[in-house]
């Protein structure tokens, strides 16, 4: 028979346990040196080709095309942020928008950047729950205004305009038009939300204390999600 230590479980079942353990651990550490690898390497060989023909025979060393890169985005951040060059680029985004297939290749990127760096963060200003796909099932969504106009006038209450990202990919989503009332806000940042979205679930944020409900019962909070009692 299996030996079993004090907490039931057997060296076999130690090894396994410390095998997974490791493969967790390993796993995300050497996809990310992967990634890292053949990035570095793509973007290197591209801006390398054209800095061989360029600088003297020599003088080149690996990885001068990704110092280039970097000069280059600098640059660029460094232009788009003052007045004149502001106004290139919303020339060129202007121009790319009139043809046709670039069009919808660069709305989408553009789109994916804008979410997936927060730049532009004030547009979701507020993450709550609502009840969607129906009744009883809560997912995140993001506030990104009011409503207004005539949408708002045949409404018996204030409507909030609201984004529901899906899951791993939060660039494609819903909008909704849900009731204020029926909207339960959260303390969790956007950032947070946003991993959470992303990741699957598989990411966790930071507990926070326990509620009390209306009625008066006592509430463990779990992770970034408080659901009141009905």
């Amino acid at each position: 028979m299996t030996r079993m230590d004090e907490q039931g479980k057997s060296p076999r079942g130690h090894l396994k346990k410390y095998f997974l353990t490791g493969l967790l651990v390993i796993t995300p550490i050497w996809g990310t040196v992967l990634i890292l690898k053949t990035l570095f390497l793509t973007v290197d060989s591209i801006l390398g080709n054209v800095l061989a023909r360029v600088v003297p025979a020599g003088y080149y060393v690996p990885g001068l095309g990704i110092i280039t890169l970097l000069v280059l985005i600098f640059t660029t951040g460094l232009l788009a942020t003052n007045i004149i060059g502001g106004q290139i680029v919303k020339l060129w985004e202007e121009l790319l928008q009139r043809v046709p297939v670039v069009r919808g290749i660069y709305s989408t990127l553009k789109s994916m950047t804008d979410i997936l760096s927060f730049q532009e963060k004030e547009r979701y200003n507020r993450v709550v729950l609502i009840q969607f796909p129906k009744n009883g099932h809560y997912c995140f969504a993001f506030v990104t205004g009011m409503t207004h106009g005539e949408v708002q006038e045949v409404s018996n209450g204030p409507l909030l305009n609201v984004y529901v990202p899906t899951s791993p990919n939060p660039t494609s989503g819903y909008f909704l038009l849900v009731p204020e009332s029926e909207v339960v806000p959260l303390d969790m940042s956007v950032e947070e939300a946003m991993k959470l979205i992303v990741s699957g679930g598989l990411y966790s944020p930071v507990p926070a204390p326990a509620v009390v409900s209306a009625k008066g019962a006592h509430v463990p909070s779990r992770p970034g999600v408080e659901v009141p009692i009905a």
